[in-house]
């Protein structure tokens, strides 16, 4: 069967795939190494180890453009990773329309593609891929 011209690969329209797929594995070891029930910080700091060890470019915390949207201003992100992807990390029974919200500040402030909002509070560790369309 031959493939016609207009025919798309979906892996192709996959925002950094290879990265993030490879950030999500990194991901899954910190969940399953801390469990369920720790802080933010402490899913943060493991991951910063992890980061480190795997020799990817990473920036912590980083304070992003400010940029206000319903009298909420934007300036901190969780992780930077390699100066394409956005982390937010959450530890809380599930995400928000408000999580979702601010990490969509998050992108058009940073002017980044592609965020991960990451819950390690859930049973299943799904990260939830947020694209900047603007």
């Amino acid at each position: 069967m031959e493939k016609h011209a207009n025919d798309t690969n979906k892996t192709d329209k996959i925002i950094y795939r290879e990265l993030s797929y490879w950030l999500t594995g990194l991901l899954f070891g910190v969940h399953k190494d801390l469990g369920r029930f720790c802080r933010e910080k402490q899913y943060g700091d493991k991951l910063e180890i992890v980061l480190k060890s795997e020799g990817i470019g990473f920036e912590r915390e980083k304070t992003l453009p400010l940029f206000e949207v319903d009298n909420q201003r934007t300036n901190i992100v969780d992780f930077s990773i390699d100066n394409k992807i956005l982390l937010d990390l959450k530890a809380k029974p599930f995400i928000t329309k408000e999580d979702y919200y601010q990490m969509q500040r998050y992108l058009k402030a940073s002017g980044y593609k592609l965020g991960l909002l990451v819950n390690f509070r859930s049973r299943y560790l799904k990260p939830l891929r947020v694209i900047n369309y603007s």
